[in-house]
């Protein structure tokens, strides 16, 4: 179908559309695709890799698991709702070394959580701990959105009926609500998963760059950009990679739902 926009206009799209491509093309022709396997393979990368998918996979869970409560929570609505909303879009449009500063002043040894919990002995700041706890508040808010919005789509005529027939909230929440969530769900986690796997500033702010221990992918590539360009780029591949996975997901979950409820018989 031919598009009703003026040509201009499009010009202007295909403009901006090649600058959001050519530097990932800048990038990618200069990888080193050869030694892929030797610097990908480092005791320094295999750590942050490893470190990566083991904090954002845990950063992740916690975000579902937090995410939807609170989007319940928004989804049912109250006087607070655009102050409850406002608080969670917060991480979304800080920038990430003010997030990680907020943990650290309210988590680290002398902040008012800090203390208390130092008193019991814990310990949080520049800890693996630290890094699964700025990954899951720059990702939560995208979970948030994301399941509030599926919320909006669960149809209200089932949810009446089932609790006409007596069904308890802990039962529409299991049988109705998220199983009509379900794509939503899944949308909503690799974006979590992705978001972590690429978080750096509240990262490094709060946990520090400690191999093996806080020093996630991002903070190796960082390092790696002034003594190893090609470890550094190899990398960058990687995140790169799953970025695109992520987009691929993102876009490919909600059009198998849309075309699993066309198949469905009675459905127009």
């Amino acid at each position: 179908m031919a598009s009703s926009a003026p040509r201009s206009l499009l010009a202007v799209g295909w403009a901006g559309v090649a600058l959001l491509a050519l530097p990932l093309g800048g990038m990618l022709v200069r990888v080193p695709f050869a030694r892929l396997p030797e610097l990908l393979g480092s005791a320094a990368s295999l750590d942050a890799l490893r470190l990566s998918l083991v904090t954002a996979a845990l950063a992740t869970v916690a975000s579902l698991a937090l995410g939807l409560p609170i989007a319940l929570l928004l989804h049912a609505g109250g006087p607070g709702r655009a102050l409850l909303r406002a608080i969670v879009l917060v991480p979304l449009v800080l920038p990430p070394v003010v997030s990680g500063l907020a943990l650290l002043y309210t988590f680290g040894r002398t902040g008012a959580a800090g203390r208390l919990l130092a008193a019991a002995g814990v310990q949080i700041g520049f800890t693996t701990a630290a890094v699964v706890i700025a990954q899951t508040f720059v990702s939560l808010p995208f979970v948030v959105l994301t399941l509030e919005q599926a919320l909006d789509g669960v149809g209200r005529a089932g949810v009446e009926l089932a609790r006409a027939l007596g069904a308890g909230p802990w039962t529409l929440l299991w049988r109705i609500t998220l199983p009509a969530m379900r794509g939503s769900l899944l949308t909503a986690g690799v974006l979590a998963l992705a978001r972590s796997l690429g978080e750096f500033g509240a990262t490094l702010a709060f946990a520090g760059s400690m191999q093996g221990v806080t020093r996630t992918l991002p903070l190796e590539i960082y390092l790696q950009r002034e003594d190893d360009v090609p470890a550094a780029l190899a990398l960058s591949l990687v995140l790169m990679t799953v970025a695109l996975l992520t987009v691929f997901v993102a876009w490919l979950v909600p059009a198998l739902t849309r075309g699993r409820v066309a198949a469905e018989p009675g459905v127009g």
